[in-house]
C-alpha cells in the first residue's frame, strides 16, 4: 500500500512538472515570434531636395543638418511576410565618431516579403558631422503579425458638435 502511494504522489508531481512546462512555453512563445532578418549591401546618399528639405538633426533641434538616405537589401528567410521590422545599425562620421549617440535603431520597414528586398531609411546628421559616412552591424528584426500601435479609436479625436447653438 506504501507503494502504491508512493506512486501516486510521483505521478502527482510529474503532472505537476509537465503543466509548469506547458505553461512555461506557452508564456515564452511571444517572444520567440520575432524574426531575425539579415541586411547586406548597405550604403546612402545624400537626400533629394523633396525629401531632405527642412532636415533637423537627431535631437530635435534646429541645427544645420545633412539628410541621407541609407539602402540596402533586407533577406527574409521564412516563408512568410514579416511586419513592422525594426532596422538596428550603427552609424559614424569620417573621424569614427558617432553621429547617433546611443541609439541604434534607425527606423523601420512595414513588410518585408519571403526572399530579397530593397528597402531606404531617411536620417539626419548633423552638418558639423564630416562625410564619408561609416556604416556597421546593420541588421532588422520583426514580427510574424502585424504589431498594434492604435491604443484610442481615432474617432475620439475628432470634434464633437456639443449642441451650443
Amino acid at each position: 500500500m506504501l507503494r502504491i502511494m508512493r506512486r501516486m504522489r510521483l505521478a502527482r508531481v510529474m503532472a505537476v512538472l509537465a503543466l509548469a512546462v506547458v505553461v512555461n512555453l506557452a508564456i515564452a512563445s511571444p517572444a520567440q515570434a520575432m524574426t531575425q532578418l539579415p541586411i547586406s549591401d548597405v550604403g546612402y546618399a545624400l537626400c533629394s531636395e523633396a525629401v531632405g528639405g527642412g532636415s533637423v538633426t537627431s535631437d530635435g533641434s534646429a541645427r544645420p543638418a545633412d539628410c541621407y538616405m541609407i539602402s540596402g537589401t533586407v533577406t527574409n528567410p521564412t516563408s512568410k511576410v514579416v511586419y513592422d521590422a525594426d532596422v538596428f545599425g550603427r552609424v559614424y562620421d569620417a573621424t569614427h565618431n558617432s553621429v547617433m549617440e546611443n541609439r541604434t535603431r534607425l527606423g523601420g520597414i512595414e513588410e518585408v516579403p519571403p526572399g530579397k528586398s530593397e528597402f531606404s531609411i531617411r536620417i539626419s546628421v548633423p552638418a558639423s558631422q564630416p562625410a564619408p559616412l561609416q556604416l556597421e552591424q546593420f541588421k532588422a528584426s520583426g514580427f510574424g503579425s502585424t504589431v498594434r500601435h492604435q491604443l484610442v479609436d481615432p474617432s475620439y479625436f475628432e470634434d464633437e458638435d456639443l449642441g451650443d447653438d
